[in-house]
């Protein structure tokens, strides 16, 4: 009996020492979770959604612009110049002929693969009106490069400044009280950095404004600011206010009609429009 007693109390403390060790090992998942909420990784929520991410649907309209006409052409050939430009600089740096400042360093950064996903999403922008929201796995399977590639391109392309890019969640509906969130494709805009001016031959830069223009713009300032000055101390105020007020109001009316009159805004659901559009 004294056997099987103290059998049965061994076993109790067994029990008890593999309970203790399995909470124990809760808590350390628990405290690992909210390490990895902290970072950004998991939504709190339980939906991986994204730091710096914007609700889709609700700032497309204004961040979407639609390129002008031979403008994505002259984008990648700046980009394909940036190319060339940095292949130079990183050989000048290797010879030791010269120290690379920090913007011609970002410019070695560029890569072919970057000037290739550059090239998918200025085409896209052709197409669509520049509403551009491919996902990963799109731009991987339209160029022929490995999904880790397609990011770091974006990231290089990001940092020159050659693509804006926002995150983007959209709601879903699930179980249970609260919203419930998601992460979507992200939308991308292509613009012409200022730091590669420099390194464009002067064919590529934009076309200088007339003399007669420039100085008939001058001559308009320089009479708005006599007109001012001529005003009386105490309604230079107000008449400062209503040209700003005015600014103000032709910006919105301007805004309100390009909206009324823009395309009709497309599903968030749906993938990038066009994908077929190169076969």
């Amino acid at each position: 009996m004294g056997t099987l007693a103290l059998g049965e109390a061994l076993v109790g403390a067994l029990g008890t020492m593999t309970i203790c060790r399995g909470g124990y090992g809760s808590r350390q998942a628990k405290d690992q979770q909210r390490r990895e909420i902290r970072s950004g990784a998991p939504h709190p929520t339980g939906a991986p959604v994204l730091r710096d991410s914007v609700e889709a649907g609700t700032f497309e309209h204004v961040f979407f612009a639609a390129p002008a006409k031979g403008e994505t052409d002259r984008l990648l050939r700046a980009a394909r110049r940036i190319l060339d430009a940095g292949r130079q600089l990183r050989s000048e740096a290797r010879a030791g002929v010269r120290d690379l400042t920090p913007a011609e360093y970002l410019l070695t950064t560029l890569t072919a693969a970057s000037v290739r996903l550059f090239e998918e999403i200025l085409t896209l922008s052709r197409l669509n009106r520049g509403r551009v929201f491919p996902s990963y796995d799109y731009l991987a399977e339209a160029t022929g490069l490995g999904r880790a590639t397609v990011a770091r391109g974006l990231r290089v392309l990001e940092r020159i400044g050659f693509l804006l890019r926002q995150r983007r969640f959209k709601r879903v509906e699930g179980d249970g009280p609260g919203p419930r969130y998601a992460q979507t494709s992200n939308v991308y805009r292509a613009i012409l950095p200022r730091i590669v001016a420099a390194y464009l031959p002067r064919w590529m830069h934009p076309a200088p404004l007339p003399d007669d223009v420039v100085q008939h713009e001058t001559d308009r300032v320089a009479e708005t600011e006599a007109m001012i000055a001529r005003v009386p101390l105490h309604d230079q105020g107000d008449a400062v206010l209503d040209r700003r007020l005015a600014q103000i109001l032709a910006c919105l009316s301007a805004a309100l009609e390009a909206q009324d009159n823009g395309p009709e805004r497309e599903s968030q659901t749906d993938p990038e429009p066009l994908p077929d559009s190169l076969v």
